[in-house]
């Protein structure tokens, strides 16, 4: 699928707050001077949607999910104007990150009880960061015709659906990696240096991070579930994939409790566990999704009280020892992976050292690369 459309450049870069003095922009301090834009009419080819023409660089748009947002704002860019599900783009973990923050009170959800075609249209943005065939698989009513319709009256579609490999439509395309994609919308935004400069640091964090995974032998067993209340007593199982909300676990290299058993992915049968399949298997650590917008505390006195209350969840060993946590979120970019595999670190391998730097990450963010 080929689309061309003009977008209205950048006129002025703000400069990050914290670093520089300056207020906010749209509640994100994430701006800075860019040697990177492009004079005229530029393409960028990622599957599925093929070759984007753009006249000049996006000011405006929409972005499928916190992955695709969260490399915007690395990338120096204002926050999407809506994304799926805000509640579920946790920018708390820019609070790690100094000066940089975006405020979301503002931001669209694009999914509202299903997916409008008018959820585009009120602003309509110069270019939609989601892959088009998420919206044409996963939802009643979306077909190519009106793909084309909002790409030719809003902006075109760029995207690639990367957090999760368990969607058998994407079999007809490759999957990227975090990076892969976040190169992509570098090209997008005309911000490869950026993007380098972020690549530089991501290696340095990557070695750091193997420096402190154990041998494989005493390396934890984990399972990753989703729990949709503090009072659920049965849980939406997740096997560690190569889809992007599982790159901390990856790299830290643990071991998926699912993996040998006959507990199926979440996607694959929509499937859930419960305490007494859980007690069979018993893994090592216990780690829940959908508890992002909990503190520690919140989450310690919510489900983990729950599940030390009952006759059955008592007998884990997980919460025996005290090692059920937040599992991290179904979305990640390049900033939010950084916190989240440090924080994962100190949960699995209680590894308390800073594994990134963060003033580092705040500068390629403002443009002082």
């Amino acid at each position: 699928m080929t689309d061309s459309f003009t977008a209205n450049r950048r006129n002025v870069l703000k400069t990050m707050g914290a670093v520089a003095g300056a207020g906010a922009v749209a509640g994100c301090t994430t701006y800075g001077d860019s040697n990177d834009d492009t004079e005229g009419a530029y393409s960028v080819t990622m599957e599925p949607v093929g070759t984007v023409e753009f006249d000049e660089v996006p000011e405006t748009w929409y972005a499928n999910n916190g992955s695709w947002a969260d490399m915007g704002i690395a990338l120096g860019q204002q926050p999407p104007e809506g994304v799926w599900l805000p509640s579920r783009y946790h920018t708390q973990y820019y609070d790690e990150i100094p000066g940089v923050s975006v405020d979301k009170s503002d931001m669209t959800a694009l999914y509202q009880d299903g997916v409008s075609e008018e959820q585009f249209y009120d602003p309509k943005a110069d270019v939609n960061v989601i892959d088009p065939n998420f919206l044409m698989n996963r939802f009643k009513g979306w077909s190519q015709e009106k793909i084309d319709r909002v790409a030719n009256q809003s902006g075109p579609f760029f995207g690639n659906s990367i957090f999760s490999t368990g969607y058998d439509w994407h079999e007809d395309y490759p999957y990227l990696s975090l990076y892969e994609a976040f190169g992509k919308l570098a090209e997008l935004f005309q911000q490869q240096e950026r993007y380098d400069a972020f690549v530089d640091l991501h290696e340095q964090f990557q070695s750091n991070v193997e420096e402190i995974v154990p041998s494989e032998s005493e390396r934890p067993s984990v399972a990753i579930m989703w729990a949709g209340a503090a009072d659920a007593t049965s849980f939406s199982p997740y096997l560690i994939g190569e889809g992007t909300s599982f790159k901390q676990w990856r790299d830290l290299g643990v071991r998926d409790a699912f993996d040998e058993t006959s507990v199926r992915d979440f996607h694959d049968n929509r499937g859930s566990v419960d305490y007494e399949t859980l007690l069979e298997i018993d893994p090592d650590v216990l780690l829940f999704r959908g508890h992002e917008n909990q503190t520690r505390e919140e989450f310690q006195n919510g489900l983990v009280a729950q599940m030390e209350s009952d006759d059955t969840a008592q007998k884990l060993t997980a919460v025996q020892n005290g090692d059920v946590y937040r599992g991290g979120p179904l979305y990640q970019g390049p900033i939010t992976n950084l916190v989240v595999t440090e924080r994962a670190a100190e949960q699995v391998y209680g590894v308390e050292a800073s594994l990134f730097d963060a003033e580092r990450v705040a500068e390629i963010v403002d443009g002082d690369l």
